[in-house]
């Protein structure tokens, strides 16, 4: 029985193709029927200030030279048409030729996707004011605390934690939240 999970995997590609495969994969997805299967196709990449003759230059530097993120879920299909995409030479954490790959960590892609500015989640988070989260991310990690504000927009919510016995306050991303 195969997972209808969706999950996040690094694929392995010619350095230099990284944008090359990630548009393959798109247009593959589509044409092969496969966008319930494979979501978002991501090259990490970081934007940096360079000086060059004086001159300030806002420059993209890839995060991961030859590897691209995936966000699929894993059948047999699914895994040969992105195995199959030209430019990729493999998915990251395979353990031999017919073994799936192992996914990445949530707290792995979050981070990547966070440094990026990409949004973690692709929906609005579902709580309403007055709703109990769990913090699953950030400095109050671990934590408890009830839903005083929501701005959908934005994607940032006002949480009242109890620490130390007192009420205090934090703003924090949807991404950082899951219901309990």
């Amino acid at each position: 029985m195969e997972s209808l999970e969706k999950n996040w995997y690094v694929l392995h590609t010619y350095s230099g193709y990284e944008n090359k495969v990630k548009a393959n994969l798109e247009s593959r997805a589509q044409s092969m029927g496969m966008e319930d299967y494979i979501f978002r196709v991501i090259v990490p990449e970081e934007k940096a200030t360079e000086v060059k003759n004086g001159k300030e230059k806002e420059v993209t530097h890839k995060t991961f030279p030859g590897y691209v993120l995936v966000e699929m879920i894993m059948t047999d299909d699914s895994w040969y048409v992105v195995r199959n995409t030209p430019g990729v030479t493999g998915f990251v954490g395979s353990h031999g030729a017919g073994s799936k790959p192992a996914p990445l960590l949530p707290e792995e892609v979050h981070s990547i996707l966070r440094t990026m500015g990409e949004p973690v989640r692709h929906k609005a988070l579902d709580v309403e004011v007055g709703e109990v989260v769990e913090i699953i991310e950030g400095a109050f990690s671990g934590l408890s605390g009830t839903v005083s504000e929501v701005d959908d927009e934005k994607q940032k919510l006002k949480v009242e934690i109890n620490m130390f016995g007192r009420e205090t306050s934090t703003e924090l991303n949807f991404d950082q939240v899951d219901k309990v």
